[in-house]
């Protein structure tokens, strides 16, 4: 009993200094008490609004507002690197939800084609840094479609979007997947009709599951796949307009093979050109059972018609906005950009606050000349409006621990007192001079 005592006596020592110390700092609102287990910063954290806590004062949001904002061509892969702009081994990670960008969707997810290849993803980083830091979340590339082996997505030509995707949750990979090898072959509508009837009746099936399959092994199950773009025109070998309903029950073939595949998340998207162009998009409009999304490529063409025209054309982007609302789809924007009216501030100022207005679930501007304006030097008053527009939009910043104490620093009052106390005892480091 006499040791026992002893022991209670010294151990009262600190608790009663602590509870002087708890005393005299509470009343300046100086202290706050981190939960057991909880390492308290001792660095200042980073600016950014927190939830207020009873134990110290709610930091103060730091406001980081962005400001606001028919033939199309070919953005199909070439076999030749495009120029560089003057200006390991992946963890998997989970995959996010269908809406994973809900909690960024003040703006809608952006990034930009700058390259089929490689050089694409490293070109996200440098148009990154061009944009003060802002985080392109949409990584958007094409299969080449000259021939089958290559739309089976071949080894290797996949690898380094797969690895950026999975290197954020948050991330969005746009895959252009052409219907019909030779796509870009000019080939004969009675060619296409006979085509799109063999693939209506499986002949091709094979191809896209062995790609829905390697899609699936990369770790990008839930790729977005935007399948048989600009169907509405006449520039691609997977056209709808020489046979509609064996194009319509194609895709839904197409659809249906990619998800009978195990572990697949994929979301289709079906995007026209914008406008009527050679048969109006709404006739290959397949059914909301196999479509996700309701996309539009859409270009400042043609020449002399503006913005406004855009919008309330026949099969423009008003039209768009209305359809996928009918139809309970989200809409995208996989191409836009500058195109027979030139230099066209305008244009870009309207089509980015038509995006910020309408919130797509992600766009992507067609990079190089002449759409584009980091890669192509013909554009800089459209380049000038693009950069102010989204400089710092979406870029990252070090998440916070709202349980955290803000601007403070620990004090060791050993494990038995921290234990009593409930976690680690914080001051700030403006203690000595706050004003009562």
């Amino acid at each position: 009993m006499v040791e026992e005592r002893r022991w209670t006596k010294h151990r009262r020592l600190p608790l009663i200094a602590a509870g002087v110390l708890v005393s005299l700092v509470v009343a300046s609102g100086s202290v706050s008490i981190a939960p057991a287990g909880a390492s308290p910063r001792s660095d200042p954290a980073p600016p950014g609004p927190t939830s207020p806590v009873p134990w110290w004062p709610a930091q103060t949001p730091d406001p980081t507002a962005a400001p606001t904002a028919s033939e199309q061509p070919s953005a199909a892969p070439s076999t030749a690197p495009s120029p560089e702009p003057t200006a390991t081994s992946p963890a998997a990670t989970t995959s996010p939800s269908p809406d994973a960008t809900a909690g960024k969707d003040k703006f809608p997810a952006f990034g930009a084609y700058l390259d089929f290849g490689p050089q694409g993803v490293t070109r996200m980083t440098k148009l990154s840094k061009w944009l003060g830091g802002a985080e392109l979340r949409v990584g958007h590339t094409y299969l080449p479609g000259d021939a089958w082996t290559n739309i089976e997505g071949t080894p290797s030509f996949l690898d380094s979007w797969a690895k950026w995707r999975r290197e954020r949750d948050d991330r969005l990979f746009v895959l252009n997947v052409p219907m019909l090898e030779r796509n870009e072959d000019r080939v004969p509508d009675a060619e296409v009709r006979s085509l799109l009837r063999q693939g209506a009746a499986g002949d091709f099936d094979a191809h896209y599951r062995a790609l829905a399959e390697r899609l699936v092994a990369l770790d990008v199950p839930d790729t977005i796949v935007v399948l048989g773009w600009e169907m509405n025109g006449t520039t691609y070998t997977h056209r709808c307009g020489p046979d509609p309903a064996a194009w319509k029950k194609y895709w839904s073939r197409i659809v249906t093979v990619m998800r009978s595949v195990p572990g697949q998340k994929f979301r289709f998207d079906f995007t026209p050109s914008r406008g009527r162009d050679a048969v109006p998009w709404t006739e290959c409009y397949p059914g909301d059972d196999v479509v996700d999304i309701v996309g539009m490529d859409s270009y400042d063409q043609p020449e002399g018609k503006s913005f406004d025209e855009q919008v309330s054309e026949p099969y423009g982007l008003q039209e768009q906005v209305d359809f996928a609302a009918q139809h309970g789809k989200p809409i995208s924007y996989p191409e836009w950009g500058l195109f027979r009216n030139g230099d066209n501030s305008e244009y870009m100022k309207r089509m980015l606050a038509w995006m910020d207005e309408h919130k797509p679930l992600y766009n992507t501007l067609t990079d190089y000349c002449p759409h584009g304006v980091w890669q192509c030097d013909e554009n800089p008053k459209a380049s000038e409006i693009y950069r102010a527009a989204l400089t710092g939009r979406d870029k990252p910043t070090e998440p916070t621990n709202p349980t955290e104490p803000p601007q403070c620093s620990p004090v060791d009052l050993g494990d038995w007192v921290e234990h009593w106390l409930g976690g680690k005892l914080c001051l700030r480091f403006d203690w000595w001079d706050r004003k009562s």
